[in-house]
């Protein structure tokens, strides 16, 4: 049945953001046989930058866990293009990997990624489960908190 995935994010309030432009040299996603790798998203939507810093230093994990959210729906308005406007495509999740600046005493990157990982499953169901890894990083691209990258397979 198609829109259920739409249905989904309607009925969780979210709404994707404009996809964002790439900030170097790359692409948002590409797309090979079935899958679709989407590049490092960042956890900035639209204009707004709030999550700038270190999760552990200036950020709290909340904020973190909302930063994982944020890189997760920037990561479905590319994945949405990627499947011609249609996310019902999305056959699984294969893998998400999960980068978090974060201060040198903090160690809870997974639960930081925990904010991304909850989402995707609430989105897609079962088909959201997903292999993951959750790395502290010193720092991101334009001092962003967290940054994800992942692969997705689709039908045809």
């Amino acid at each position: 049945m198609s829109g259920q995935i739409e249905n989904r994010l309607s009925y969780l309030a979210l709404e994707l953001p404009t996809p964002p432009s790439p900030v170097a040299s790359y692409v948002p996603y590409v797309k090979t046989g079935n899958l679709i790798f989407v590049s490092g998203q960042i956890c900035f939507v639209n204009e707004d930058r709030s999550l700038e810093g270190k999760i552990g230093d200036n950020l709290t994990l909340e904020q973190g866990q909302q930063g994982a959210q944020n890189s997760i729906l920037n990561t479905l308005a590319h994945l949405k293009n990627a499947c011609h406007d249609d996310l019902d495509r999305v056959k699984q999740c294969v893998s998400l990997r999960i980068f978090v600046a974060s201060a040198p005493t903090f160690t809870d990157q997974a639960l930081v990624a925990n904010g991304a990982s909850l989402l995707v499953e609430q989105i897609f169901g079962d088909s959201g489960k997903h292999s993951r890894a959750a790395v502290g990083v010193t720092v991101l691209p334009l001092n962003c908190c967290v940054e994800i990258e992942s692969v997705w397979e689709i039908t045809e």
